[in-house]
């Protein structure tokens, strides 16, 4: 070895050995600067809100700013695909859900992201899907929402938070298993969605309980059956679709975090242990139940497996129905 090459190489070793202590206390004194958290939905909307509230709580315990910048459109996947791509340092957090971390992947052939681009942290909140008509709308239940349908094909329009939205999803599948003809109208977030029905725009939705519930309390929505396999305690009069011979209406929506998928795992841990610990105070507890949804907060790996395990499922619905959205 010539004695360039030997200073060459004991320079490179000397850098590496440098670089090492380096990224450790990167990683060690996270965060020392604002948090993003991108929301894949409008202001206003079902993931933003319980996200914005989260934020602010967040930024209390770890002592940094966090904002919420909202990217909506494409059913969600254009803010998940600014996440996939960006620096792995914990500072971008996407606010993901069942729409653009499950559905996405069957529902569009082309992505800028695939499931390993992320890493799952925790949930944050669950909810059901609520079936609403406008409060001055004739239609006060199922049957005669499904019977009006079929009388008068393509006249209903039902609203939803964006292509490929459990809001939109549901809408198909009702459109399917009743054999109606109706007009799915996609807006961009569930707040413009949710609002559509509640001026009449749209003559119903499966809205998220997060968007539609303070709607349904003011006496501007009228709520007609809601998904999951319970009823939900904040509309406890109002039945499910199983209870109304829907079966296949058992599914509810969730949101929660991820990073991209090369973020240090120390990084990723106090991110994660945080996280929970902010979502398991009576505070947001509270706050999230007053929404209408389930306060989220589960370990990484229940999180990893609801988000595969609904990856499939609605995949699995998205193939069968045809259902491809682009």
């Amino acid at each position: 070895m010539t004695p360039y090459s030997r200073r060459k190489a004991l320079c490179a070793i000397a850098a590496a050995l440098g670089c090492a202590p380096w990224a450790a206390h990167a990683e060690s004194i996270w965060p020392s600067k604002t948090i993003t958290f991108v929301v894949p939905g409008a202001a206003g909307g079902s993931t933003d809100i319980p996200a914005r509230f989260l934020a602010i709580k967040l930024s209390e315990r770890l002592g940094q700013p966090i904002i919420v910048d909202n990217k909506p459109g494409a059913g969600g996947s254009l803010g998940s695909g600014i996440v996939a791509r960006a620096q792995p340092d914990g500072y971008t957090v996407l606010v993901g859900n069942s729409g653009s971390n499950a559905i996405n992947y069957t529902a569009y052939k082309k992505l800028s992201y695939k499931p390993t681009d992320f890493v799952a942290l925790t949930d944050m909140i669950s909810f059901a899907n609520v079936l609403v008509v406008p409060v001055k709308s004739p239609l006060k239940t199922l049957p005669q929402l499904i019977d009006t349908a079929r009388k008068e094909p393509g006249k209903l329009a039902f609203s939803s938070a964006g292509v490929g939205q459990t809001t939109h999803l549901m809408g198909e599948l009702f459109k399917q298993r009743t054999g109606t003809d109706v007009v799915h109208v996609a807006y961009k977030g569930s707040a413009p969605g949710t609002m559509a029905v509640v001026s009449g725009e749209t003559q119903f939705m499966f809205d998220n309980m997060t968007a539609s519930l303070a709607h349904i309390k003011d006496g501007k929505l009228r709520p007609l059956a809601v998904t999951g396999s319970t009823r939900e305690p904040e509309l406890p009069d109002v039945p499910t679709m199983t209870e109304l011979g829907m079966p296949d209406f058992n599914k509810v929506g969730w949101m929660g975090f991820f990073l991209p998928a090369k973020t240090p795992p120390e990084i990723v841990k106090k991110l994660t242990d945080n996280l929970i610990a902010v979502l398991q105070s009576p505070e947001v507890q509270k706050r999230y139940r007053e929404l209408g949804g389930r306060p989220g907060g589960m370990p990484p790996e229940q999180f990893n497996k609801m988000v595969n395990d609904d990856q499939k499922s609605w995949g699995e619905l998205i193939t069968s129905q045809h259902l491809q959205l682009d």
